[in-house]
Formats: C-alpha cells, sequence, structure tokens
C-alpha cells in the first residue's frame, strides 16, 4: 500500500514531531467529534470500516479532523493510496498517478484511493484530470477543503462525490483534546510534569474557535514559555495569555466567510438590530476585511434597503466613506459602526431598489422606444421644424408646478415602477405623487 503520507516521522521518531502531529487520533476511538458522520453504525463509518468508500469531499474548517479521518481511512482500507497536495501537484504527476490506477484496477481489480489535501486550490484543468478516473471506477476520490465545495470543486466532480459537512468543535471538546494531550505520557505532555490551571485550558478553547490544531499549539507554546520549577511545568491564563496575544479570528477575503459574514450584516441592518448589526461589523473589519469594502456595502444598502423612507442614510454613509478614507483604520472603525447603527435604526423601503429593478427590466425586454417629440430639445433649426420639442410644457409655469403631460414612451403609458411605502418619509412622498396625480386626472377630465 503506497503511504498516504510519505512525509510522516516515523514512530520512533514522533516525539520530535510538534504536539498536534502526535497527539493526531489514530482510530474512530480516539477522534474526537463529528459524531453525527463518525458514530458506529453511521454510513460513513460504515463504508470506510467495510471498505466500500465512494468519493467524497470533506467540506469544515480548519481543525476539524479532515485530513486526521483521511489518515484513518489509510490504515483501515486494503486499497492502495494516494495523496496530493493542491499546493504541489501538477497536471503531469496527477495523469501518471491516473494511469497506473487504471492498470491496477484492468489487472487486478484493487481500488486506488486518492486523498486531495485543499482540493479548492487545484484549478478547473487539474480537477478535470480526476472526472475520467472516476466515472469509470478507477479511482475513489477523497477530497479535503475549507471552502464550500459548490464553489471551489467542479461541478461535474462535485456530482459525483458525497459531501460531508464537518462542524468545528465545541469548546469542550477542545479543552477534552487538550486534558488528553497533557495526560498522554507517549505522545503529550506527562512526561514534562506539566500542571495546568482548569482556566488555562479554558481560555485556549475558547481562543482555538473550534480549531483543534490551533489549540494543541497554543498549548505546546505556553508550555514551553513556561519555567521550570520543582521539575515541572506550571500554566496559568497569564502565561496563555501571553502567548495568544490577539485573537486570529477565521476568515477568508475571497473565501465563503467572507460572503456570509456581510450577509449577516446586510440581513442584521435590514431586520432593524442595531446590536447584531455592529457586531458582525466588528467581526469583519477585526479581522482584516476591507474597510472601503464595507463603506461600499453600507452605500448600497442605504439605497436599498432604506431608499427614500429616509434619505439622509445614503448622506450618512457616503459620509461615512470619507471618513474611514480620510482618517484609516482603526479610527474609521466608528465611522462604519455609526453608519450601521443609522441603518439599523432607519425606516426601511425597498421601494427605490424595487422601481429600478421593474424599470431595467422592461429596458431590457422591450423594444428600445424612441424618446417623445415633446421631450426632446431642439438647439438647431432642423430639429424644430422635424417637431423636437413641440408641445413640451414647461411645470414651472403650471397650477401648482405640474404639467398634464406624459414623460414615458406611448407603450409603456401608465406604467407604474416606483410605488412609495407607507414608512419614514416615503409616506409624504407617497402624499405629494397621489396629490399631482389628483390634478393631472381634473386637467385631463
Amino acid at each position: 500500500m503506497d503511504s498516504l503520507f510519505p512525509d510522516q516521522a516515523p514512530a520512533a521518531n514522533q516525539t520530535r514531531a510538534p504536539l498536534a502531529e502526535r497527539m493526531r487520533p489514530r482510530t474512530f476511538d480516539e477522534f474526537v467529534g463529528q459524531e453525527a458522520l463518525l458514530a458506529p453504525g453511521r454510513p460513513l463509518r460504515e463504508a470506510i470500516e467495510r471498505d466500500l468508500l465512494q468519493s467524497i469531499i470533506l467540506w469544515g474548517p480548519p481543525g476539524t479532523g479532515k485530513t486526521t479521518l483521511a489518515r484513518i481511512i489509510a490504515d483501515t482500507t486494503r486499497a492502495r493510496f494516494v495523496s496530493f497536495s493542491a499546493v504541489l501537484a501538477g497536471i503531469k504527476e496527477i495523469r501518471e498517478v491516473m494511469a497506473e490506477a487504471e492498470r491496477l484496477r484492468k489487472s487486478g481489480g484493487r481500488r486506488t484511493i486518492v486523498f486531495i489535501d485543499e482540493i479548492h486550490r487545484f484549478n478547473k484543468a487539474q480537477q478535470d484530470a480526476f472526472l475520467p478516473r472516476v466515472e469509470a471506477g478507477d479511482i475513489v476520490l477523497i477530497g479535503a477543503t475549507t471552502e464550500n465545495p459548490s464553489f471551489e470543486v467542479n461541478a461535474a466532480l462535485l456530482s459525483r462525490s458525497k459531501v460531508f459537512v464537518l462542524r468545528a468543535l465545541t469548546t469542550d471538546e477542545v479543552a477534552g483534546i487538550l486534558h488528553r494531550a497533557l495526560a498522554d505520557a507517549e505522545r503529550g505532555l506527562a512526561a514534562e510534569a506539566v500542571t495546568m490551571d482548569d482556566d488555562a485550558v479554558h481560555a485556549i478553547a475558547m481562543y482555538a474557535n473550534g480549531d483543534a490544531r490551533s489549540a494543541l499549539n497554543l498549548l505546546e507554546l505556553s508550555v514551553a514559555s513556561a519555567p521550570e520549577a520543582d521539575g515541572g511545568r506550571r500554566v496559568d491564563v497569564a502565561r496563555v495569555e501571553q502567548a495568544i496575544q490577539r485573537r486570529a479570528l477565521l476568515y477568508d477575503k475571497s473565501g465563503e466567510e467572507h460572503f456570509n459574514l456581510i450577509s449577516a450584516l446586510h440581513k442584521s441592518m435590514r431586520n432593524s438590530d442595531p446590536d447584531a448589526a455592529v457586531y458582525w461589523l466588528a467581526r469583519m473589519v477585526e479581522a482584516g476585511e476591507d474597510p472601503l469594502y464595507i463603506a461600499r456595502r453600507l452605500v448600497r444598502f442605504a439605497s436599498e434597503d432604506v431608499g427614500n423612507a429616509d434619505p439622509q442614510a445614503l448622506t450618512v454613509t457616503v459620509a461615512a466613506k470619507d471618513a474611514v478614507h480620510f482618517m484609516g483604520m482603526p479610527e474609521g472603525n466608528t465611522a462604519l459602526a455609526q453608519a450601521a447603527i443609522y441603518l439599523s435604526t432607519a425606516p426601511k423601503s425597498n421601494a427605490v431598489y424595487e422601481a429600478y429593478s421593474r424599470a431595467a427590466e422592461d429596458a431590457g425586454k422591450d423594444v428600445a422606444e424612441p424618446v417623445p417629440l415633446h421631450l426632446r430639445n431642439a438647439p438647431t433649426r432642423l430639429m424644430k421644424d422635424l417637431d423636437y420639442g413641440k408641445g413640451y410644457k414647461y411645470a414651472h409655469n403650471e397650477a401648482d408646478a405640474v404639467a398634464d403631460m406624459s414623460c414615458l414612451p406611448p407603450a409603456l403609458e401608465g406604467r407604474k415602477y416606483y410605488v412609495p411605502t407607507e414608512r419614514g418619509f416615503e409616506k409624504e412622498i407617497k402624499r405629494r405623487l397621489d396629490g399631482w396625480a389628483e390634478i393631472k386626472k381634473r386637467r385631463r377630465e
């Protein structure tokens, strides 16, 4: 059986490996979390233990067990295993392995299971190279990704694979992993006589944010930096805080979490929830999101979801954008927060958005109607002779500054795009439009 992880250290050298590597579960009994997928009797576990696994995609946050599960499959299955790193592998290497997999299947029926770590980093051509072999049954594909497979995996490959979603570990689960590392004399830290407060373990588990690897790395750093005393090391919350310095928030400015958080911000403001809005805003800002990207989305929201229910919203958001551009960060964070809170507490109306959408639909599907002659300018004699501008009524010369004159093409006469709500300033706009409509109606009669 080919090694799934050829660079894995031999057992004799495991003590030299990082703690997270040494403590990696080797069996299902050691695996923490993901009970919905891997509890006894669950389909995925049954398929692995009975060596009946089909192509799968393992999708989940970092440190939740994707690579560990692949290693357990490597130890359990009787198939030939090959692994690729999407960062290092090229088309040539992929094709060589695919050819060997086809040869093995045809000669003896032996399956090849191909594990691809970070499959989202493979481009379309690289992913396409696996497709014929998956379809022919020459290989079983196991892909691991932190990104949404819907966006990052080719549709054809995705349709031939079962996606399993791994959730972030709970704080208690991470704490359990840390306690196991502290108590394990063979692979863990028990031989170093480490004493650690429960509060310190909890602090690391909280910091890890569901990532077991991150938690074990921090534990190892905290222990290594603790001074020896009486033949052992003591780690308290203060020592952990020194090692943490600053929490690294899970965020990928080009990935799904980027879109998840901006969606949460947008929907919280739309639902008039300033507390949720400022929280999601802070999550993005503290994770390093481009503040001008956030400002642009706030400006968009001011027109799309507030509109003329509060015309001042657009002014506030543009001012926030200017403040961020002028001051930079972190000083600009309060300007963004002010705008987000203002939008959350403003009356809401999507009438402007709906008006534009309806007008754009008509503009796109109907024949491009010519501008009515009475609405055209006539700067030349020829244009006047062609009746450009004829019949135009100057509104300021009319009673109530409203002319009984249609401004739409004849084919769209009477079409209504903007329908103001009864909320905020749009209630006043609606009153005006209704009044002007009544005036025009009386004049036509």
